[in-house]
C-alpha cells in the first residue's frame, strides 16, 4: 500500500471518490500483485488462478456508500470471494488520474502527445499535502503581519510572536526577522474603556513602533493568540496580508488530463486512425467529430469520462480533445461554438494502458514482489454493427 500511495497519493483523489483499501488485512504478507482496470468476477477468478494475494484496480468496486455486502449481491459476492481467498483489494482511481506519472500521462505518451499541463489542476492543499508526505522542502505559504505597539512594549510583543512561529524564514535558517518603523497613533477612550495609556474622554497621541514580520499561514491562529496576549492595548491595531505562494510549474503540476504537442502533425482522419491503432481494441472502436482534414498539432487528453472538460478545452489553444463517454448534445454544442475536434474512445481503452505502468512501478519498488497485468477486456460493450452507409472501415 505504501508503494501504491507513494506513486498515486490518495491526497490527490477527488472528494467524491473512493480510493484506498477495499478489503484485506494491512498486516498480511504480500508476494504477488496483479493489476486490472475493474474488479469483475472474471478478474477475481483470474487473480485466484494466478495465486495473487493483492489486486490493484483503477475503478472502485464500492464507489458509493453501502449498508451491507451480502454474498448474494453482485459486489458483495466479489468481496466475500476475495476475503475467503485471502486477497486484498485496493483502488487507485482519481489519485492515479492526477498523479505524475499517472493514467493521463500513459494515455498521452501512447498517442504521441507530450504530457504537459493538466486540464484540471489539483488543489493547492492537495499538492501541499503530497509534498509534505514526500518530504518536499517547499517553503510554506506565508502571511505578512503588521502591528503597532507602544515603544516601551515593542520587545515584549516581538518576543511573543517570535515564540509562536512568527519571523521565521528560509526554512528556519533565519529567525526573529522583522521590520520596525516609528509611527504616531491617536485615540480617544470612551467612558467604558480601560486604556493602557491615557484616560477616558481624553484625546491621546502616542509614539509607537510598527512591527512587520512573516509567519506560516498554518500558524495564523497561534500567532494571533500570542499577539493579543502580549499586547497591552484592549484593541491592538494589526493587519494580516495573505501572500501568493510560488505556483507549481503547470507543465508538471498534479491534476486530471494533460495538454501537449503531438510528435508529428497530421490530419484528424490520420490521428483518429492512430488512436484506434494504439489503444487496446474494443467492439466500440473510436469515433471523431470535426473536419477530417483539420491538422492536429496540439492535443488535450482526459482518460475516462471527460465531457466535463469540454468548456475548459474550448478556452485552450488545442486542435483536438481525446476522451471517452461523450454525449451527443455537449459535443454538438462544443463544435457549433467553434471548439476543437473531438475523439471519443471506449472508457476502458483509454485507461487500461495504465495497468502496465502501475505493475512496473510496483515491481521496481521492491524485488520481493512480482506484479503482472490481468489482460482481460472488461469493457462492457460486446457488439458493434456499423451502418451500411458508413462502411466498415475503421478509419472511414
Amino acid at each position: 500500500m505504501s508503494i501504491i500511495e507513494d506513486a498515486y497519493p490518495p491526497q490527490l483523489a477527488e472528494s467524491w471518490d473512493a480510493c484506498g483499501l477495499v478489503c484485506g488485512d494491512p498486516d498480511a504478507p504480500v508476494r504477488r500483485v496483479v493489476v486490472a482496470l475493474d474488479c469483475t468476477d472474471a478478474v477475481v477468478e483470474e487473480t485466484v488462478a494466478r495465486g495473487a494475494d493483492f489486486l490493484l484496480v483503477h475503478h472502485p468496486l464500492l464507489m458509493r456508500g453501502v449498508t451491507g455486502v451480502p454474498a448474494d449481491h453482485p459486489k458483495g459476492r466479489i468481496v466475500h470471494r476475495l476475503i475467503r481467498e485471502g486477497i486484498a483489494l485496493y483502488s487507485a482511481h482519481t489519485s492515479a488520474d492526477a498523479a505524475r506519472p499517472g493514467v493521463n500521462d500513459r494515455l498521452a505518451e501512447l498517442l504521441g502527445v507530450t504530457p504537459g499541463a493538466p486540464l484540471g489542476a489539483s488543489s493547492a492543499a492537495a499538492t501541499a499535502a503530497v509534498r509534505a508526505a514526500r518530504g518536499d522542502a517547499s517553503p510554506p505559504v506565508l502571511d505578512k503581519w503588521g502591528v503597532t505597539v507602544p515603544v516601551a512594549e515593542t520587545e515584549t510583543v516581538k518576543s511573543a510572536v517570535f515564540a509562536a512561529g512568527g519571523g521565521t524564514t528560509a526554512g528556519d535558517r533565519y529567525t526573529e526577522c522583522c521590520f520596525e518603523s516609528p509611527v504616531s497613533g491617536q485615540f480617544r477612550p470612551g467612558s467604558a474603556a480601560s486604556p493602557y495609556i491615557g484616560r477616558p474622554g481624553g484625546l491621546e497621541r502616542v509614539e509607537e513602533r510598527r512591527v512587520e514580520f512573516v509567519a506560516p499561514r498554518s500558524r495564523r491562529a497561534v500567532v494571533l493568540s500570542a499577539l493579543l496576549e502580549a499586547h497591552p492595548y484592549e484593541e491592538p491595531a494589526y493587519d494580516i496580508t495573505e501572500t501568493v505562494g510560488v505556483p507549481q510549474d503547470p507543465e508538471v503540476a498534479f491534476g486530471i488530463g494533460r495538454v501537449g504537442d503531438l510528435d508529428t502533425p497530421m490530419t484528424l482522419r490520420e490521428f483518429t486512425g492512430r488512436v484506434a491503432d494504439r489503444l487496446p481494441a474494443t467492439r466500440w472502436g473510436v469515433r471523431a467529430a470535426g473536419d477530417p482534414e483539420r491538422m492536429i498539432r496540439r492535443v488535450a487528453v482526459s482518460s475516462g469520462a471527460g465531457d466535463s472538460f469540454l468548456s475548459t478545452v474550448a478556452q485552450l489553444d488545442v486542435d483536438c480533445f481525446v476522451t471517452s463517454d461523450l454525449r451527443h448534445h455537449p459535443v454538438d454544442e462544443h463544435l457549433r461554438a467553434g471548439g476543437c475536434a473531438v475523439i471519443d474512445t471506449a472508457h476502458w481503452a483509454s485507461e487500461f494502458p495504465w495497468c502496465s505502468q502501475a505493475a512496473d512501478i510496483i515491481a521496481a519498488a521492491d524485488p520481493r514482489l512480482s506484479a503482472d497485468v490481468i489482460d482481460l477486456r472488461t469493457d462492457p460493450w460486446t457488439v458493434h454493427a456499423p451502418s451500411p452507409q458508413s462502411g466498415a472501415h475503421p478509419h472511414a
